[in-house]
């Protein structure tokens, strides 16, 4: 049987029509799930009050994100913790695929295993993990006393600033082994006979890695910042578990700060939604501006 060509693009009009039989349920479905709420929670931040008694308020509720000192400490912790913990699970991740990309290396199936095991962990049993461990009796405070490092034991869910990095050190531990992955498929996809050829060159381990793996891994470390990115933005169970967002607030993020809008303190659906938005807004522009920075060399 004869397939008529579709002008254009090259299709039968029989696989032109299996193909949208194909996109369509999945494209509904997306539409139902998440374009509608997504405009649904927009309107929602233009309202103010409970979920049965909103009133409409316009751009009120983002005027006063403005004036909302929890709110500009709450975006203020969220971007501290992109700032400094993305570039260091990045860097991290690349340093430990590239590891365990050696070919000479012995038991990498456990090592990859054993840095891979905290992403499949559960959030609740690996934040009590991690406040067992940086508790005042803790094993982390031994450590540091018996190597004279300190001469009393770390206050880290208590501080404000050791809080922090507590949180910092938590999300990294658990994500550097997700991105190790991604970095060590694309290294194994690297062909062996360019790095052959450097060695000839007198190139060095160093040399290798930043000017030959570093630039062939660069979509992909663009994607994994990006993902980096819109996780950290949305660090929401960590907090929660942790430090619960204190000492006073000083580890609030901004998802943190939506659900005690929502469900802790008396309910503001309205303006939880705008504080939402704000979350949307930052990871779009950031997102836009990594893939112009990014993307340049793959234009």
């Amino acid at each position: 049987m004869k397939l008529k060509k579709k002008k254009g693009n090259g299709l039968s009009t029989l696989e032109n029509r299996y193909g949208w039989g194909f996109i369509t349920p999945s494209t509904i479905l997306i539409t139902i799930l998440v374009f509608i709420p997504m405009i649904q929670a927009f309107i929602t931040s233009l309202q103010s009050g409970l979920a049965n008694n909103l009133r409409f308020v316009g751009i009120e509720n983002y005027i006063r994100l403005l004036s909302d000192q929890t709110f500009l400490k709450a975006a203020g912790n969220t971007f501290l913790y992109l700032i400094i913990q993305v570039p260091i699970m990045i860097i991290l991740s690349l340093i430990i695929a590239a590891t365990l990309n050696d070919k000479k290396l012995k038991f990498k199936g456990f090592f990859r295993i054993a840095i891979f095991l905290p992403c499949i962990t559960s959030l609740v049993a690996y934040s009590i993990i991690m406040k067992s461990l940086f508790a005042n009796d803790g094993i982390m405070n031994q450590l540091l006393l018996n190597l004279n490092l300190i001469s009393s034991p770390i206050q880290w869910v208590t501080d404000s600033l050791f809080a922090k990095i507590l949180i910092i050190i938590a999300i990294t531990w658990r994500w550097t082994g997700y991105n190790m992955i991604f970095y060590l498929s694309g290294m194994q996809n690297i062909d062996p006979s360019i790095y052959e050829a450097a060695e000839i060159d007198g190139a060095s381990t160093f040399t290798k890695f930043t000017k030959i793996t570093i630039p062939m891994l660069k979509p992909i470390i663009l994607f994994t910042t990006i993902t980096s990115t819109i996780g950290t933005l949305q660090l929401f169970d960590e907090v929660v578990n942790i430090t619960g967002g204190g000492p006073a607030n000083a580890t609030i993020t901004l998802s943190q700060y939506i659900y005690n809008l929502s469900f802790k303190y008396s309910p503001n659906f309205g303006y939880a939604a705008a504080v939402a938005f704000v979350i949307v807004i930052a990871i779009v522009i950031l997102s836009i501006i990594q893939m112009k920075v990014g993307g340049k060399d793959n234009d």
